[in-house]
């Protein structure tokens, strides 16, 4: 993410990551092995970490639960699904080595948790605006809208060279009432077969991912000086043999792009009980459904927590000068749409249950069905 000032526009840049990016993969596969764990337990805990290298995948972390679960079988699985099936790129379903270090929860973490304390300490934000349907901020929007867009084109056949890695970035431009106003700079990174060159590249993103999108969102390609596609000509190699995966690397994909402040824990690999995970999908709730009522135009709320303890020892709602309520009526809303304890956030979202392969890619946030996004 990165933001700067030309005249009286502000220039605002988001960035989001493909399914097949390796940090991805390692969030993928931390997130179907918490499915696959709650599909049959869903009381279970779970703190687990992934890192995918080259012809390496190692599972790390902790978990606490009576479900019989093949890892392996899941984690290939999913890689398979994530289109490494060719061993010729050093990291493959098939061929590449399987370790699994994980280990039994502490139990002076679990002595907390099992009385509906957090799992941990920790603060989490929660941000929503509506400068775009999906009340994200467009910039991180776009980003993921592009990132999707070059995963559907290698899957559906679209566009046959792609390889399962790659990236997109965008850089929107503000007007002075903070309003977005155009795309201001388009980037893409994707992996290709040799037999392609780097122009059909560029031109087959530009026809079939940019322009589609922006289309979507009533937005205009910037000149072409402004378009940038592999910006080191080539790139054949994808994922882990190229660049190592490790679950939580990507927070900031993960939430809002840079736009608003990001908490100090990552999400994917952790049950629901640990409110890094939790306490930022109801800070999400309460902002979305506080813009979404009208009552703010940009809303930030803030949770923080302590290891053991049920409630939150910090709850702030900033709407940024744009509330059409009195503080003391957001907060108010805030109370009658959600119980922030632990117990309360994962009763009313009804998290304990295998929805989070979901959000391993393009975000947690901004998506249809995932119950932090209902609008009540």
């Amino acid at each position: 993410m990165t933001n700067n000032t030309i005249g009286d526009a502000t220039l605002f840049t988001s960035e989001s990551v493909c399914a097949g990016h390796p940090d991805k993969m390692a969030d993928a596969v931390s997130d179907v092995l918490v499915d696959a764990i709650l599909a049959l337990d869903p009381e279970a805990r779970t703190g687990i970490e992934t890192v995918v290298g080259a012809n390496q995948i190692s599972l790390f972390g902790e978990i606490k639960t009576s479900a019989k679960v093949d890892f392996e079988k899941v984690v290939r699985g999913k890689i398979k699904q994530l289109g490494y099936t060719n061993p010729k790129w050093k990291f493959s379903a098939t061929e590449s080595h399987f370790t699994n270090f994980l280990h039994q929860q502490s139990p002076e973490i679990a002595m907390g948790v099992d009385v509906d304390g957090a799992g941990d300490q920790g603060m989490m934000f929660g941000f929503a605006c509506d400068e775009t349907p999906e009340l994200m901020p467009l910039p991180i929007a776009l980003a993921h809208a592009l990132s999707r867009r070059i995963d559907e084109c290698r899957e559906n056949g679209v566009l046959a060279w792609l390889r399962p890695d790659g990236k997109a970035q965008v850089t929107v431009r503000y007007d002075e009432d903070g309003k977005p106003v155009a795309v201001e700079k388009l980037v893409a990174a994707v992996a290709h077969d040799e037999a392609t060159s780097a122009e059909q590249v560029r031109q087959d993103v530009i026809d079939h991912v940019f322009t589609p999108v922006l289309r979507h969102y009533k937005l205009k390609l910037p000149d072409e000086h402004n378009i940038v596609v592999n910006g080191t000509g080539l790139w054949h190699i994808p994922g882990p043999e190229s660049d190592a995966g490790l679950t939580g690397r990507k927070i900031v994909v993960d939430t809002y792009g840079g736009y608003a402040r990001v908490g100090g824990g990552a999400f994917s690999g952790k049950d629901p009980s640990k409110v890094d995970r939790s306490g930022a999908y109801a800070a999400r709730y309460i902002a979305k459904n506080i813009v979404a009522a009208g009552l703010a135009t940009k809303c930030e709320v803030g949770l923080a927590y302590v290891i053991g303890q049920p409630k939150p020892l910090m709850q702030t709602i900033d709407a940024f000068g744009t509330a059409t309520v009195s503080e003391a009526e957001l907060y108010a809303f805030k109370d009658k749409l959600i119980d922030t304890s632990v117990k309360g956030i994962i009763e009313t979202l009804d998290l304990r249950r295998p929805i989070y392969s979901a959000t391993s890619a393009y975000g947690h946030f901004g998506k249809d069905g995932l119950p932090w996004e209902k609008i009540v």
